[in-house]
């Protein structure tokens, strides 16, 4: 069999990850595989390949930003994606995350529809059942038709038409009449979400959970306690996040809220953007970590990992938190509640700060036990490979 997976990034945040895993679990097993990504460094590796240049993907984001349709542009990089296709003629094209502008969304799709190529797109967020829109939140327009939405629009094209709906209406036309596309969701409730979209209307769907690397996300004991200065028998709240002061969608200031109103609690936030803020003096900044086992360390150190997130598809940080051994509060967001083991964690409604203190305190008091295994079987890279291999076979 032979594979091309399509990925804005190789081996480079949680998607380039995921990727890089299911090209080595391929080629570990005897298959063809073929990585085709648009942003970051080009690869020495022929089969890793890089079809944007940084310089075109700056044309394609400055073109979406003026006239709409995000997925419109990158006409030379989408031809070259097409011409490596019809030379590698795979059996089966996995395609994850196409935003990024690296290439026509429209144009790849149709392309992969007309030569009636079996096709996987793995929804990492909700950008394509939306046709625009990373998150939906509470708005349902995609259900029918999203139209004149603040986030799909370009600043000149917009004084004359909506570009919210042309975009939802070409993502429709690409992705109809396909004979053979499987949408997979990372979490039940993205699968269930993906479903109700007109987009994908006669589409097959599956789950699968992103894959942990476990060998890292284990329980990792270690001397953190003391190098932190956090008291004997002090309890500590964990929240782990990519930009503490600019991701408004992981609700940042619920932390802060939270750990005023726990001050015999330690929390400690790993991220980026913590420099400058004046924090309560129970909440300890310790910056961004680009190393698993230093943050496998947190995990396994804290009490409580605590998730605030408006909305999450998935959520490896709580997969992450309980492959260590360490139970999960926070707020209900789709993804986290969806994926997470429920004896090992507590959710609630958004903004309930007397309830989320509650269940931190719950969790908390627990005595830890081994249920990390549980955890380790469900979110592994090996469960993840499995899943889509399953996928992969089916109908052949």
């Amino acid at each position: 069999m032979k594979v091309v997976q399509i990925n804005c990034v190789y081996n480079y945040g949680s998607t380039g990850r995921i990727v890089k895993s299911l090209h080595d679990a391929l080629l570990g097993e005897g298959h063809e595989s073929l990585v085709l990504y648009g942003r970051g460094a080009p690869s020495t590796d022929p089969k890793i390949i890089k079809t944007s240049s940084e310089t075109g993907a700056k044309v394609h984001s400055a073109l979406a930003r003026l006239f709409g349709g995000e997925f419109a542009f990158s006409r030379f990089a989408t031809a070259k994606a097409i011409r490596i296709l019809k030379r590698e003629k795979p059996d089966l094209v996995h395609l994850h995350c196409l935003n990024g502008n690296f290439i026509n969304v429209y144009k790849l799709l149709e392309f992969l529809k007309k030569n009636n190529i079996k096709t996987v797109l793995t929804l990492h967020a909700e950008i394509m059942h939306t046709a625009g829109c990373e998150h939906a939140v509470d708005c349902e327009k995609w259900k029918t038709e999203c139209n004149n939405c603040p986030r799909v629009s370009g600043k000149i094209s917009s004084l004359w038409r909506d570009d919210a709906r042309r975009s939802f209406r070409r993502m429709k036309k690409a992705a109809e009449g396909f004979n053979d596309l499987t949408v997979v969701g990372v979490s039940e409730w993205l699968t269930k979400r993906a479903a109700q979209s007109p987009i994908f209307a006669g589409a097959k769907f599956e789950t699968v959970h992103n894959g942990t690397d476990t060998s890292f996300f284990c329980p990792t004991p270690s001397d953190l306690r003391e190098r932190l200065s956090v008291g004997e028998g002090e309890k500590i709240v964990l929240h782990v996040t990519p930009d503490f002061r600019h991701t408004k969608i992981k609700g940042s200031a619920y932390v802060t809220a939270l750990a005023e109103r726990m001050p015999e609690y330690r929390f400690i936030i790993v991220g980026a953007g913590t420099d400058g803020i004046d924090f309560p003096e129970n909440i300890l900044a310790v910056g961004r970590t680009e190393s698993p086992k230093e943050l496998a360390e947190h995990y396994t150190a804290a009490d409580v990992t605590l998730i605030t997130s408006i909305r999450e598809t998935y959520s490896m940080v709580c997969a992450e938190s309980l492959c260590c051994g360490t139970p999960v509060a926070g707020f209900f967001a789709g993804g986290p509640e969806s994926i997470c083991l429920p004896e090992h964690s507590l959710f609630c409604e958004q903004g309930d700060l007397d309830t989320l203190e509650k269940n931190v305190k719950a969790l908390a008091a627990r005595e830890k036990t081994d249920f990390f295994g549980e955890a380790q079987s469900a979110y592994s890279a090996e469960a993840m490979t499995e899943g889509y291999f399953k996928i992969y076979q089916a109908g052949r």
